[in-house]
């Protein structure tokens, strides 16, 4: 489907492919012009030419030079207009010969086409250009970047990443995702958004005032993060349960006034993304390990009895890249998991073949994508298969934008596969309903989604979606609740929620001292 609805599809698409138009400025090229370029180009349904003479947007004074000297306290590359390798693909690609486009995609607000063309329109925040992304960044605002067609929206999503603070990577993490929202506009992708409140845009422009003020700032929040890492360890979580007397999280709204019970750790290594499984009439609980001397995630496995774990967790699967969120769930007589393989670049399922360990790997359920959290879920006969994207197969590079803003459907007849991806991928960006936080589960007729609510930083919140739309055809879902951490689960953090076997688990994050010998109390935050 070429569009968001039915009647948006031009008559060209049933023939030759249609020709689309991208309004960029070539003054600026940028890696992210180069990647839907390239996405747009691979689709059989269109042509593209690029329209790359000097627009009208306006790009801050001084801008260029915070981003610099953001860059070297940070020790980030800085990658200025002029030696962008992005500036080789936009030369190349073919320029406009003349022939009435059927759609134009206006990247900079100043397109004046012709009569009966189509235009999209981008904008963050109501505002054209990558000035007014940049704006809203220096505001401390999370941007919505839309697509807009005659004063409707044909895509919209609320853009994000898992570096707050630092405006360079937030600013190109924002522009891959905007790369991938204009190519997901083609086949309907990214509808189920629903955006907050608007708020008045801000000021694009930046005063010499302005200039210093950042520039202190950005040498100040270096300073103390340097130092905070030298006393303590970052990041470091914390795993909570609780026996299930009552109501659980998703009756309650909240936290529970008995507060949680913490999995021990000797602050060496963490635990989180708790997954329980009742095995044979006992509660195991499956946990990322995460040594801090190796920075890689295992998979690691404790028993529960009626007081709680039985011993510490035992790695069960190691993998020579890092693994977390151990998706584990009794299928067929076995037991199955599908744990996040991100850094393999693959959605990957093992079997136990001697529970909690001897898993051997079964399938490769996904290949070539950048996947966070993958999530099973079955429904009306139709398994379902839920993740965050950072990157899709394509020419592109995997490796830009945010790990938890755009949510990925897969459905299959069985587990096992094989797995079709949702026409309309990615369903749904937003930085604060998209990344899975646990399994889903249906409670008095509704399903209901935990979610990690990120607007705030990586595992900010903890969000309870009710899927109201699932299917072949769309995919939507609506607030239900959002639990913070603090004071019941003290601290900053709070990611992810399962439940099994009489036992409810959550984990948040904490502060742990590099040198416990001086006597520092671990303290959470």
């Amino acid at each position: 489907m070429w569009g968001t609805t039915d009647d948006a599809e031009p008559d060209s698409h049933a023939g030759s492919p249609v020709l689309v138009r991208l309004r960029l400025d070539g003054r600026r090229p940028r890696r992210w012009h180069a990647a839907l370029i390239e996405r747009l180009g691979e689709r059989r349904d269109c042509r593209v030419e690029v329209d790359d003479r000097a627009g009208s947007a306006v790009w801050p004074r001084n801008a260029d030079m915070l981003l610099r000297i953001e860059a070297l306290f940070h020790g980030l590359p800085h990658n200025g207009p002029a030696a962008s390798p992005a500036a080789a693909v936009v030369a190349g690609w073919t320029r406009p010969r003349g022939e009435t486009p059927d759609l134009v995609i206006d990247l900079y607000g100043d397109a004046d086409p012709a009569d009966g063309v189509r235009v999209w329109r981008l904008g963050y925040d109501g505002r054209p250009g990558e000035a007014a992304l940049l704006a809203t960044l220096l505001a401390g605002r999370l941007p919505v970047a839309s697509l807009v067609e005659d004063g409707r929206v044909v895509s919209e999503g609320r853009l994000g990443t898992e570096v707050r603070g630092v405006v360079q990577t937030m600013f190109e993490d924002g522009l891959a995702r905007t790369a991938m929202l204009i190519a997901a506009a083609f086949d309907g992708g990214a509808p189920a958004f629903v955006p907050p409140p608007k708020e008045p845009a801000p000021a694009a422009e930046m005063t010499m005032s302005d200039f210093a003020r950042r520039a202190v700032r950005i040498a100040a929040r270096t300073t103390l993060q340097h130092i905070y890492r030298i006393g303590y360890r970052s990041p470091h979580w914390r795993t909570g349960w609780r026996r299930l007397d009552g109501p659980d999280l998703v009756a309650l709204g909240r936290h529970p006034e008995s507060g949680w019970h913490e999995l021990p750790d000797d602050g060496r290594r963490f635990y989180a993304d708790p997954f329980p499984i009742v095995h044979e009439g006992r509660c195991w609980l499956f946990v990322e390990e995460f040594p801090h001397a190796t920075a890689k995630g295992v998979i690691s496995a404790v028993a529960f009895d009626d007081t709680g774990p039985v011993g510490i967790p035992v790695p069960v699967l190691e993998t020579p890249h890092h693994l977390s969120y151990p998706f584990v769930f009794a299928r067929d007589g076995a037991v199955w998991m599908v744990p996040e393989s991100c850094a393999a670049g693959t959605i990957d399922l093992y079997r136990a073949t001697d529970f909690p360990g001897g898993w051997v790997k079964h399938a490769t359920l996904v290949f070539g994508i950048a996947a966070s959290d993958p999530t099973l879920f079955e429904h009306e006969g139709r398994w379902w298969l839920f993740a965050t994207v950072r990157g899709a197969p394509t020419t592109a590079p995997l490796g830009h934008g945010s790990y938890s803003d755009a949510l990925y459907l897969w459905s299959a007849p069985d587990f096992r596969g094989p797995w079709t991806p949702h026409r309309a991928n990615p369903v749904l960006i937003d930085i604060a309903t998209a990344r899975p936080a646990g399994r889903v589960m249906v409670r008095d007729g509704r399903i209901i989604r935990p979610v990690q609510d990120c607007s705030r930083g990586y595992g900010a919140a903890l969000g309870l979606m009710i899927v109201d739309r699932l299917d072949d055809a769309g995919f939507t879902q609506s607030l239900l609740a959002r639990i913070e951490a603090g004071p019941l689960w003290p601290g900053s953090r709070l990611h992810s929620l399962n439940t099994a076997g009489g036992f409810e688990f959550i984990d948040g994050s904490a502060r742990v001292p590099r040198f416990p010998a001086l006597g520092f109390p671990p303290r959470r935050t």
